[in-house]
């Protein structure tokens, strides 16, 4: 059997610091000023990152009770620590180089992880190029070429879905479908309930209520039977959900025409350029109005190219996103071609309400990347005998 090849962190102590070196040093180099939020951090501030990460917390408290865990990636810490700095609501960059830590069922669960993170530039396309530009030119740097990118833009699809004017429990259904990734044909399949939880008798009795009483009828059910929360939702998300399952029964569903512009739009995969002609066919077609959202998706492109980037070379799919909840916009992952299926090296994008969740008065532009160091491959010579 062929040896494996030998990634950043197969390899000995000394060349992993190299490796981290040489990152830390690119990225500084290029204006990210160095950020090392502290390992321990409240636990809650990750919660509604995305199932990938709650799910493989290390959790523990202090004797107040407080929840606590260890650090399990970067961005969340670091947007925190530029929220209490004196550079909050202005432009600002930072980069980072450090462990992490999650449960996984293979491998250590504590690994490094470097990145960027760019807060409060109003020309966020221009920052999107930059950020993507950089990534890359790091791993490069330590020899790591040819990399598949694909990208995505969560920004695209939802403005789609604005200019559809669709029912409110539609448009839940098909955004939170895309964002799990469930087939195509899922989406507008109706949801089977088996013996053990047939609510038929609920839902037929919500059929025609108007929306505010059929909501209190729920609430006062849960209530008269004990039920506050049931898998982490309140009565209240309960309720919505029930109003969802009965209003989609109900055959208040999409006109075909409807269906079948949504089955298109997501079945568009190709470069970039392609791309951006096809969405702005099946809007013409459609009569709906994307120029916005498809210019600021050129724009980008047009930024990229002036960094150098083969755009021809990328893979654009609007079915495309990354397993974290925050992210807003533009999104990519770059994968080694001859693991192609394996997680990416690099990934990254765009997340204009993160900051705001966590406190700040407004929403701020925010976009950033972060660099699997154990997924590397590095073509670098060896450090000298007794170098540091």
């Amino acid at each position: 059997m062929p040896a494996e090849p030998e990634n950043a962190t197969s390899g000995n102590a000394a060349q992993i610091r190299a490796v981290r070196a040489t990152l830390s040093r690119h990225l500084q180099s290029a204006g990210y000023s160095p950020c090392e939020p502290p390992i321990l951090q409240d636990a809650a501030i990750f919660f509604d990152s995305g199932e990938d990460i709650r799910s493989r917390l290390y959790l523990t408290s202090d004797q107040s009770g407080a929840d606590y865990c260890l650090r399990p990636e970067y961005t969340i810490p670091v947007c925190r620590e530029y929220l209490a700095s004196p550079a909050a609501g202005t432009p600002a960059a930072f980069s980072y180089c450090g462990p992490v830590f999650r449960f996984r069922n293979e491998g250590p669960s504590e690994f490094l992880q470097a990145g960027i993170e760019n807060f409060g530039r109003s020309d966020c396309e221009a920052a999107d190029a930059e950020i993507l530009n950089l990534a890359l030119d790091a791993v490069t740097a330590l020899g790591q070429k040819d990399l598949h990118l694909h990208i995505g833009d969560a920004g695209l699809f939802h403005g789609l879905i604005k200019a559809l004017d669709l029912p409110s429990h539609w448009r839940r259904r098909i955004i939170r479908s895309c964002a799990q990734d469930k087939p195509i044909a899922s989406i507008f399949a109706a949801e089977p309930n088996g013996a053990a939880h047939d609510h038929t008798g609920v839902l037929a009795a919500l059929e025609g209520v108007d929306r505010q009483g059929a909501r209190a009828l729920v609430e006062d059910l849960l209530a008269i039977a004990g039920i506050s929360t049931v898998g982490g939702r309140t009565a209240g998300e309960i309720a919505e959900r029930f109003l969802e399952q009965a209003a989609l029964k109900s055959g208040s569903g999409l006109p075909a025409s409807t269906r079948k512009l949504i089955e298109d739009f997501l079945a568009i995969e190709c470069d970039p350029d392609q791309a951006s002609a096809q969405m702005r066919a099946l809007a013409q077609s459609a009569s709906i109005d994307l120029s916005g959202v498809l210019d600021r998706f050129d724009a980008r492109l047009g930024f990229m190219a002036a960094r150098g980037l083969d755009i021809g070379s990328f893979t654009f799919a609007t079915r495309f996103v990354r397993n974290l909840d925050y992210y807003t916009g533009f999104v990519f992952e770059a994968h080694d071609p001859s693991t192609p299926h394996e997680k990416p090296v690099v990934g990254g994008g765009r997340y204009d309400g993160l900051l705001q969740s966590l406190g700040a008065a407004a929403p701020i532009p925010a976009v950033g990347a972060a660099i699997w160091v154990e997924r590397l491959k590095p073509s670098m010579p060896e450090p000298a005998e007794g170098a540091p």
